[in-house]
């Protein structure tokens, strides 16, 4: 049986990759220090027996942590997910300095673990390092344009850092690791106070609170559903690396990175309408200033992951927003 790590396995995506990774068979190890994960997150697979949780800061972690070994693993750990870092504003501005060394030292760590067990490893980085794009839709030999003193640009440049690191090692080391950009997912198990828009219009509306819009709501956003991701995540890690390479060799991309998102673009206030009609809600749209750096357009080009990975979101807007809804109905 391989074993699997998660790092901010106690997440959103971090809690379904888990529940994913043990439907496929995989022993699992997740590391999370619960600052936006939740055990309620874990409590569908917490009692499996293959599950192990280390309550942990991963900028804490050593590659040879006893807490990382489960009891009848043999020790071996062969495929790795780092996922921990607060992914929302609201969350990672509270505390920029940390944000940034969660990223730097999360990535770090993970990294050294590969070179230590020989494991696979997948990182997840983030659409946010194209920051506000000069190009749409957004395709991975873009730069990104991003404020590197910026109030976002803790995540913003932690995420760029880390995803360095990564392609440095690759090419240093040798590893087999690889990497993709996450553009907006949204599902059950969001924090509901975690500021982004998703989230935030469905426990406005079911709560009756004005739904609030910065700016006039003519930015955009494309929405995944967290299954369509775990699904990307899981085929891509499931390629031989020679596979790997030899596609993004091709591509004259200098390391393996992909984009992973739905390419569906709407209008953050068509979202909120859409939120206020699935929920049957009589609250109104209200807006505030649009916050600093924030992207006026976001779509992602996913030509290479349906070339790869032969994959492509299979969940649309509107059933996805159902799902999340009830999930927000039961829990608030």
């Amino acid at each position: 049986m391989k074993t699997a790590l998660v790092t901010g396995g106690a997440g959103f995506l971090g809690s379904h990759l888990c529940e994913r990774l043990l439907a496929d068979g995989l022993r699992v190890v997740a590391v999370d220090n619960l600052y936006t994960g939740s055990r309620r997150n874990m409590e569908a697979f917490a009692d499996n027996p293959e599950f192990f949780f280390v309550e942990a800061d991963v900028c804490d972690l050593s590659p040879g942590d006893p807490r990382l070994v489960p009891p009848q693993g043999g020790g071996r750990i062969d495929e790795i997910y780092n996922l921990a870092c607060p992914a929302s504003p609201v969350h990672y501005q509270a505390t920029p300095l940390k944000t940034l060394m969660t990223s730097i030292k999360g990535v770090l760590f993970c990294l050294e673990l590969a070179k230590a067990t020989g494991a696979r490893l997948l990182h997840a980085s983030t659409s946010e390092i194209y920051g506000d794009p000069l190009v749409h839709p957004q395709e991975e030999h873009q730069w990104g344009n991003v404020n590197t003193i910026g109030v976002r640009s803790c995540y913003d440049e932690g995420k760029r850092v880390a995803e360095t690191l990564v392609a440095d090692n690759i090419r240093e080391f040798g590893i087999d690791a690889r990497m993709v950009r996450i553009f907006n997912t949204y599902g059950p198990r969001m924090h509901r106070d975690d500021g982004r828009v998703v989230s935030n219009f469905i426990v406005q509306a079911l709560r009756g609170d004005d739904v609030t819009i910065y700016g006039d709501g003519s930015q955009t956003r494309s929405f995944q559903y967290c299954d369509d991701l775990i699904e990307a995540m899981r085929r891509y890690m499931s390629l031989d690396e020679a596979v790997v390479r030899g596609f993004f060799a091709r591509h004259a991309l200098g390391a393996p990175v992909l984009n992973v998102g739905n390419p569906g673009e709407y209008t953050v206030r068509e979202l909120a309408e859409m939120v206020l009609a699935k929920v049957g809600s009589n609250s109104r749209l209200a807006t505030k200033p649009l916050p600093g750096d924030d992207p006026k357009r976001r779509r992602p080009d996913i030509t290479l992951a349906k070339e790869l990975l032969g994959w492509q979101p299979r969940v649309p807007l509107a059933d996805g927003l159902e799902r999340t809804i009830e999930h927000f109905r039961a829990t608030l």
